[in-house]
């Protein structure tokens, strides 16, 4: 019993299709920084980072109210911004980002105000 080869088949023909023009994308003009609240949360992570230095250096409840002061301003910010312009600030939505993020520096803040001074 020999088998021999499929006999191969040529392809068929596609007829060639273009593709359709796309216009370019309109160039918008950048602004710098690119959004507000980008800036505003460099402001923030600048606070946080003071806070964090202030604490290392030994005055622990100056630089959480620090650190507190600056989440408070971001909750702040979260608020009033649009979402457009909010930057990093904005995570989920609008009362979601303040709701966390303001309930957290006020927490930090009370905590601050509230721990007893230890001894020695």
């Amino acid at each position: 019993m020999s088998q021999e080869p499929p006999a191969e088949l040529e392809p068929a023909e596609e007829p060639e299709v273009e593709p359709p023009e796309i216009d370019p994308p309109m160039e918008l003009e950048r602004r710098y920084p690119s959004t507000i609240g980008g800036l505003f949360y460099l402001v923030v992570m600048a606070a946080g980072a003071t806070g964090i230095a202030i604490v290392w250096s030994g005055d622990w409840r100056l630089g959480i109210r620090c650190l507190a002061a600056g989440l408070c301003f971001a909750s702040l910010l979260r608020l009033v911004l649009p979402s457009r312009d909010a930057g990093m600030l904005a995570v989920r939505s609008r009362f979601f980002d303040a709701i966390l993020v303001g309930g957290l520096g006020a927490a930090l803040f009370f905590l601050a105000q509230t721990i007893p001074n230890q001894p020695g």
